[in-house]
């Protein structure tokens, strides 16, 4: 029994099996998108899809006009309403996928599923938006392959079964793989993309930003996500010195610590001299939509990138965020004095605390200036209260009130590097001594099979750099309540008692060797294809003798000319006659192509005798030379064991028919 006609019209074209297909491969399109829309357009998205299945089983009818207007309206409502726009990457992907979903609704012909397909093609686009792992690709090239299978389906309604459609499929994809390797590989890069990406573009990742709260850091360790990869050039610096310099804030509201409205001081010369031994390094950043170049403590202001500029605060900035994967060489130094001129205003800025909050503190630091300490003894007076009294360094610290460093100090004692830094900050600030938190990451592990460091967002810091002897000296409370976390990272420094992130409480020795040749192969994915630009595009080519644009130009053409011939020949090829397996069966395919070009071809349900039969009833005049090669094709071919004398007699007869 045949399946049911899909409703309105759509399935005097469109089988239901056929349609059913198309919603699962639409399903598999939108899939990706479901966590990144908001919760109401996903499970709208899914109701749509449901309804239209049942519709083409139950042969519903398709909504009126009105309510399909009505539905077009809401959806771009709600999208506005969810992003406070319809464009750029996230509002536009939003509003693309419930616009594809309500074509659904009104599918009626062979132009709505064309349209349809075509786009879930551009659908696939959006995806690298993103995201453009290994993984990603690999289900883009799936999704492909499945809509391809589609199209060919809807072009052959009923007389190719799925298997079919998805080998030849299959054979499509193979076909355009060597066409797009090679436009991958010669078609010339130029930097950044061809057309303005919106300005949310690029995943939506985790990271520093340009403040801190209580709580920040900490929620950063819950993610094990990379955020930069570091090859040194020869052995890497100890534990202690690999301090990753990102945002330095000087504006403390009595919680929050951010950048402020003052703008940094340009670096001049001599407010940095680098001692000890430079670190030669390549760092590869993943993207973060901030500015922030990250950069071990602390980079010469030499062989920068060219967006990029060192600061009077020692912070590396590019000229735009970062919303693509970025790889750069630097220079730095651990061993430094950052020793910048002070005036009276820049003192008055980096000792301000906002009235009324964190009196206590305030009182413990005049205390200790009171007491004559000079400003390298208050620091070291704080430093000892944090590791001889009572304080207790957790993932899981409780709230704090109004008064948050009071109440860490003097209550809780409980807290994360970021509770550390601001108190030690805020205590020197109140002693009268210039102090600031700066943000980043410390640490990284090695990745062994790689040969480089790989640093996540479980390494996410804050430290203080305070004003003593004349230049700025890093601070790092962290160090004196849990030193094994600069020393060994967060794992040794936290109990298990003390809310472990998960990915730390399952590790095991094969988790982590899993875990460091996957990274390896993303490592390897980003530098030769993600990262494959104009400048390793030139040092690639030039191995082969492709130096210049024109060249390459001319390489591009050739291969691609190449290319398509050899496909043309190869289909042209398939789409031939089978070719004889035999001698005989050669000498009367080459008889039936002669009658062809008279306008005589054999039927389907004919065999050779019944067809020269019919043939010779048209053109008896052909009887003396068409009949004897007939007759000795059929002994060659069914009566007798062939033989290389009634083989050339056979092709003797054949070349010697005349149709005249």
């Amino acid at each position: 029994m045949s399946a049911p006609a899909a409703p309105a019209g759509l399935g005097d074209y469109l089988p239901v099996a056929t349609l059913l297909r198309l919603l699962a491969v639409l399903l598999l399109v939108f899939a990706p998108h479901a966590m990144r829309l908001p919760v109401w357009e996903s499970g709208f998205i899914a109701a749509l899809l449901l309804w239209r299945a049942l519709a083409a089983r139950r042969q519903w009818r398709m909504p009126p006009k009105l309510l399909r207007a009505a539905l077009v309206f809401a959806a771009l409502g709600g999208v506005y309403a969810s992003f406070g726009r319809v464009s750029g990457q996230t509002a536009g992907t939003a509003l693309l996928c419930v616009m594809a979903a309500l074509k659904l609704v009104e599918l009626r012909g062979r132009r709505d599923v064309m349209v349809m397909i075509f786009l879930m093609y551009f659908m696939l686009i959006t995806h690298f938006l993103y995201s453009q792992e290994i993984w990603t690709s690999l289900y883009l090239l799936l999704s492909c392959l499945a809509i391809t299978a589609l199209l060919i389906e809807c072009q052959h309604l009923g007389q190719l079964p799925p298997r079919q459609t998805l080998r030849r499929a299959g054979a499509m994809v193979a076909q355009a793989l060597p066409l797009m390797l090679l436009l991958f590989v010669l078609f010339p890069r130029i930097p950044g993309p061809i057309w303005g990406l919106p300005a949310d573009a690029g995943a939506a990742r985790s990271g520093l930003s340009d403040s801190m709260a209580p709580g920040d850091i900490a929620a950063l360790i819950e993610s094990d996500d990379v955020a930069f990869r570091v090859r040194f050039d020869g052995p890497a610096p100890p534990p202690a010195q690999r301090y990753w310099r990102g945002p330095v804030l000087e504006s403390f509201d009595g919680r929050t610590w951010s950048k402020g409205w003052s703008a940094p001081p340009p670096l001049l010369d001599g407010d940095i001299r680098y001692l000890g031994t430079p670190v030669r390094y390549e760092l590869t950043l993943e993207p973060g939509r901030m500015p922030w170049l990250l950069a071990l403590e602390l980079p010469q202001a030499v062989d920068l990138p060219p967006d990029a500029r060192l600061n009077g605060n020692g912070e590396l900035l590019a000229r735009r965020p970062i919303i693509e994967r970025r790889r750069y060489t630097l220079l730095s130094n651990p061993d430094f004095a950052f020793a910048p001129a002070l005036d009276a205003r820049q003192r008055q800025r980096l000792t301000r605390l906002p009235n009324g909050y964190n009196p206590r503190t305030l009182a413990l630091a005049r205390q200790w200036r009171d007491q004559g300490l000079a400003d390298a003894a208050i620091a070291a007076r704080a430093l000892r209260m944090i590791r001889d009294e009572n304080f207790v360094y957790t993932l899981r610290p409780p709230p704090l009130a109004r008064d948050s460093v009071d109440g860490f100090l003097f209550d809780t004692r409980r807290g994360f590097c970021e509770h550390y830094s601001s108190a030690f900050t805020v205590l020197m600030r109140a002693a009268g001594i210039p102090a600031r938190v700066v943000t980043g990451y410390q640490g990284g592990t090695l990745n062994e099979p790689g040969g480089y460091y790989v640093i996540t967002q479980a390494d996410a810091h804050a430290w203080s750099e305070v004003w003593l002897d004349g230049r700025w000296q890093r601070i790092d409370p962290t160090a004196a309540i849990a030193p094994s976390r600069i020393e060994r990272g967060l794992g040794s420094a936290i109990g298990a008692g003390e809310g472990l992130p998960d990915y730390l409480v399952r590790r095991t020795a094969w988790r982590d060797a899993l875990k460091a040749r996957w990274d390896w192969v993303n490592a390897r994915w980003n530098g030769l294809v993600l990262g494959y630009g104009p400048e390793l595009q030139q040092q690639f080519l030039q191995r082969f003798g492709i130096d210049d644009l024109r060249t390459m130009i001319l390489t591009l053409t050739a291969l691609l000319t190449a290319t398509m011939a050899i496909l043309g020949f190869v289909l042209l090829r398939r789409a031939a006659p089978a070719r004889a397996h035999d001698a005989a069966q050669r000498e009367w395919q080459r008889l039936l192509r002669q009658l062809a070009r008279r306008g005589y071809r054999p039927r389907a349900d004919e065999g050779p005798r019944d067809f020269v039969a019919r043939v010779l009833a048209a053109r008896p005049q052909w009887r003396a030379t068409l009949q004897p090669a007939a007759e000795l094709y059929l002994r060659n071919r069914y009566l007798e064991a062939p033989d290389a004398a009634r083989l050339a007699a056979l092709h003797r007869a054949v070349r010697g028919v005349r149709l005249s």
